[in-house]
């Protein structure tokens, strides 16, 4: 077994030293955390996720918070859910909190997003008393829709549809609750790939709540986390872009100071795309069927980020 190649603004080949760095500039004491969303099977991409998650929280005597991002409605599955808490004790990864056994209960907690609406909803509140929340009716196809007709993506403030100037009732069918970010962009300093920056509207405002009444990843990550005390964040590199926009968004809910953040290299398929939950191939759940030890999947994980034997040891401490 091989696990896919990995790619990336960290190459694999320089990620290992370049997290060994990091790891000796951290303080002690901070807390990170390992959000997979039951929509799926694990596969081993979150695999090498977790192995920096809990390698550089045990190296600098951080906590690792278990988080079940489940804002989904349509696409979560509680099979799903507990699938992902079988794989994690069979990979050995136990989080500081919650106990995996507390999750198991299904009693409603504020580390399952699914039970914190009334969190998401506070928080979306505080934002709109300042006129930063607006409806916004355009859909996926109105943007694409946008950017054929002026040869790029829609970038900045507001959205195609100049919805913020229109005050469409935020809950009528198909509408969109959006924050108004503001210009500008945020600068800060990724751990391993260095400065960076960014427009946190790239996109275009940030949705909050979509058209089918799901909180959305990019609002709920940046209001669990400033909830759940987070100061180190890490995950992979396909999110490094989302970052300009939490950081904004957390500044206006009253983060003063933004967590640190650790973006590492996905592992990807033999054609270049990210391993998804749809790689039953990779799936941790498949692969152990197949025989294989959790070691073995650590270890193939780490060698697919640039964690060479040595660097993966060192943090398993």
């Amino acid at each position: 077994m091989r696990p896919a190649t990995t790619d990336g603004a960290a190459p694999p080949a320089a990620f290992g030293s370049a997290l060994e760095a990091a790891i000796r500039d951290l303080p002690g004491g901070l807390r990170t955390r390992f959000a997979p969303a039951p929509t799926g099977y694990l596969h081993l991409g979150h695999v090498a996720n977790a192995l920096v998650v809990w390698g550089v929280a045990g190296a600098t005597g951080g906590r690792v918070v278990l988080r079940i991002e489940d804002h989904d409605r349509e696409r979560c599955r509680p099979a799903y859910e507990r699938a992902l808490l079988d794989d994690l004790e069979g990979l050995g990864f136990v989080p500081d909190e919650p106990p995996i056994a507390l999750l198991r209960t299904r009693e409603p907690s504020p580390y399952r997003q699914r039970d914190n609406g009334a969190a998401y909803a506070a928080a979306l509140g505080e934002l709109a008393s300042r006129e930063l929340v607006y409806g916004c009716s355009c859909s996926r196809s109105t943007f694409a829709t946008w950017g054929t007709s002026h040869g790029r993506p829609w970038s900045g403030p507001g959205c195609p549809g100049a919805c913020s100037a229109r005050r469409l009732e935020r809950d009528a069918p198909g509408v969109t609750w959006r924050v108004a970010l503001g210009d500008g962009d945020e600068a800060w300093t990724d751990l391993v790939l260095g400065p960076q920056r960014g427009r946190p509207t790239a996109p275009g405002d940030l949705p909050a709540r979509d058209r089918h009444g799901n909180w959305t990843y990019a609002f709920c990550v940046v209001v669990d986390d400033l909830r759940d005390r987070i100061d180190l964040v890490i995950r992979g590199e396909d999110l490094l872009a989302a970052t300009p926009a939490q950081i904004r968004l957390g500044r206006l809910l009253g983060r003063v100071t933004p967590p640190r953040f650790l973006h590492h290299p996905l592992i990807r398929r033999p054609d270049g795309r990210k391993l998804s939950k749809a790689d039953g191939a990779t799936s941790v759940r498949e692969l152990l069927a197949r025989g294989a030890s959790g070691a073995e999947l650590r270890a193939h994980a780490a060698d697919a980020i640039g964690l060479a034997a040595g660097v993966a040891r060192r943090l398993a401490g």
